[in-house]
């Protein structure tokens, strides 16, 4: 067997492991977190109060404006000059919330946004009021919308968790990093690395691609996009 070969199939276990214990998990985590904080600002935006929808405007701008592995530095390596200590992990979980529901929010604006006026008037029309016309009937709808979008950022933040490598997360990429040290050989671990993530995305890409068929076929998706 090659040499090479001998590295990648010993390197493979510490390399998967690294991905199933921390690379998904903080993704998983990130982008639960980062919805529920995307759809309340975007919700923020639409419906609340002027003071409110400004300070929902700053969040987007701000974090969008900045680069994610400085968010990440500030959080890990800058908070604690002011007396706050977050571990790694939770660090790296609070970076990756921000980012992504930052950028889902503009997702879920625009969903909530592309739905007819008349679904809102018919929801007022039996009693509805607006957060029951928006739990019952705008949401369900601006989902399906929302699908392909959403999916796209997870598929991004699973490969952006690799910069959580900076702050000491012993992910998937710092994983290789490590047997780099170790072995001296980063051309090889780093592809092995690579294609882990490739596998990955194209795993999640083909879930997208099945869920986005399944509304499709229902017609849901069409007429929502409509």
């Amino acid at each position: 067997m090659p040499p090479f070969l001998e590295l990648m199939l010993n390197s493979a276990w510490p390399l998967l492991r690294a991905g199933l214990v921390f690379t998904i998990p903080l993704a998983i985590l990130s982008f639960v977190c980062g919805i529920a904080l995307g759809f309340l600002t975007a919700v923020a935006r639409l419906f609340a109060p002027a003071p409110v929808a400004a300070i929902a405007r700053f969040y987007v701008w701000f974090i969008r404006g900045t680069p994610l592995l400085v968010q990440l530095f500030v959080i890990f390596y800058g908070l604690p000059s002011a007396g706050i200590l977050i571990d790694a992990f939770p660090a790296a979980l609070i970076g990756f919330s921000l980012s992504v529901g930052a950028y889902t929010s503009e997702i879920i604006r625009a969903a909530l946004s592309s739905i007819p006026k008349g679904q809102w008037e018919a929801s007022y029309a039996i009693g509805m009021t607006r957060a029951q016309a928006l739990r019952r009937t705008v949401v369900p709808q601006a989902v399906r919308v929302a699908i392909p979008p959403l999916s796209n950022s997870f598929i991004s933040l699973v490969k952006d968790t690799s910069l959580a490598a900076a702050i000491t997360v012993p992910e998937l990429f710092q994983q290789a990093q490590r047997i780099v040290a170790v072995t001296y050989e980063p051309l090889i671990l780093y592809i092995e690395a690579a294609l882990f993530y490739l596998a990955i995305s194209s795993v999640l890409s083909a879930l997208q691609s099945r869920l986005e068929r399944r509304f499709s076929g229902t017609g849901a998706f069409a007429e929502a996009r409509a």
